[in-house]
């Protein structure tokens, strides 16, 4: 057999599927099946959350009105100004919580990190609470809906917010890389900056007039009805760049999770994704604390769902928690509306209803989830 035959059947060889890349695409294809399936779950609960309320909403209403047709007046204006927002704000909402969750887990190696177990959502709440009393971020007036902040000092909370939330992250970061902790000793770090920065908000407070304090506690409760349009948007343009960044070192993240060591060998600088994740992750945590106020456990639990459901690889684990934590927020406010109905249970009560009993149980599980 000449030379040039044998390269002819080599390339042959080649372009044969193996067994190694049918299983590989098998894989694919199931992944990419459950996230269809988990965006299909979305739409549903989107639909029920549309229809959830104490005015009943039909389905031929709802898509009157998103398709552009004229409907009764009243049913257009709950939907277009006070459903289909609180909608949109928990979607987002859920899956940048999520989103900085998964990235904390993944860079800290530590299956119990998250924005509000880290204290992180504490510190961007002591940060606002300092714009509103301080920086008179605070002035407010009333709607039938509630209260609400001015429109320009809600931006000066904003960046109050992603100070604090910065300034909490920088000390477990300096925990966890300086000396070096165990997963449970940076929760416990959390824990106690927890209790620090809620200890400094209510000093702030103590010293603080009426107004100012309840400004101040607007914050505290997890409420999806207080972004607007405006904030929704500002909302969504961080979570989107943050999602890019983040889906785009995806690769770096699975090299992380071997330690830091193997992921040098791999070409993963560790020293600069590290502070820059968290940066992101701290940017996309005070805006949300900022604008809806604290929404305990999602960014906790969520990773961990979508991490059983597709696996550790970041490509798919990352869009998949984004999803996951946004059915998780839609699923929890629509419990919100109705537990109660008419009255409205502000979204974090439920959500940390829902995530204690989850924390505990991953404090007495004995195996890590990487």
């Amino acid at each position: 057999m000449s030379l040039s035959d044998k390269t002819a059947n080599y390339s042959d060889d080649t372009t044969q599927t193996t067994p190694a890349l049918i299983f590989y695409k098998n894989i694919l294809k199931k992944r990419i099946l459950l996230l269809s399936a988990l965006m299909s779950l979305l739409v549903i609960f989107s639909i029920l959350s549309l229809k959830t309320g104490s005015f009943s909403i039909s389905n031929i209403d709802i898509f009157k009105i998103l398709s552009g047709q004229k409907t009764d007046e009243i049913i257009s204006n709950i939907l277009l100004n006070i459903r289909i927002p609180r909608l949109i704000s928990a979607i987002i909402a859920g899956a940048g919580l999520s989103l900085a969750g998964v990235v904390m887990q993944s860079l800290l190696r530590n299956p119990l990190a998250s924005p509000f177990t880290l204290g992180i959502s504490h510190g961007a709440v002591f940060g606002a609470t300092f714009a509103i009393i301080f920086f008179g971020a605070g002035q407010m007036f009333s709607t039938g809906e509630g209260v609400l902040l001015k429109g320009g000092s809600s931006y000066l909370v904003v960046i109050s917010a992603f100070i604090g939330s910065l300034f909490a992250v920088s000390l477990i970061m300096l925990l966890s890389l300086i000396k070096n902790a165990k997963p449970e000793a940076i929760v416990l770090g959390g824990v106690a900056l927890n209790a620090f920065f809620g200890a400094a908000t209510m000093l702030l407070q103590y010293f603080a007039n009426d107004l100012q304090v309840s400004a101040a506690l607007f914050w505290t409760f997890g409420d999806l009805g207080k972004a607007r349009w405006n904030e929704i948007w500002i909302i969504s343009a961080v979570f989107l760049g943050c999602f890019i960044y983040f889906f785009y070192n995806s690769w770096n993240y699975n090299a992380a999770q071997w330690g830091h060591e193997w992921a040098k060998g791999l070409g993963t600088e560790i020293k600069k994704i590290i502070p820059i994740g968290m940066l992101f992750s701290c940017l996309i945590t005070a805006v949300i604390t900022a604008f809806v106020g604290i929404i305990g456990f999602v960014g906790l639990i969520a990773p961990h769902i979508a991490r059983y459901i597709i696996g550790n690889n970041h490509r798919f684990l990352i869009p998949c928690s984004v999803i996951v934590g946004a059915c998780l927020l839609v699923l929890c406010d629509i419990l919100a509306r109705t537990i109660l109905q008419p009255v409205i249970i502000p979204v974090g009560i439920i959500t940390s209803f829902a995530g204690a009993p989850f924390f505990f149980y991953l404090l007495i599980k004995k195996r890590s989830a990487f």
